[in-house]
């Protein structure tokens, strides 16, 4: 296995982690728990 095999593998592995956190980010059911957390900051104490 040389150098450019592992950047290749590195690069996918990259690529597959950002699909799935935009897959995570944009799923429906995590809608309210996000509208929640924006919320946040404006809460009074």
């Amino acid at each position: 296995m040389d150098i450019t095999t592992l950047r290749i593998a590195a690069t996918l592995a990259s690529f597959v982690t950002f699909i799935g956190i935009l897959v995570w980010a944009f799923a429906r059911h995590n809608t309210a728990g996000f509208d929640e957390a924006a919320q946040l900051p404006f809460e009074q104490e």
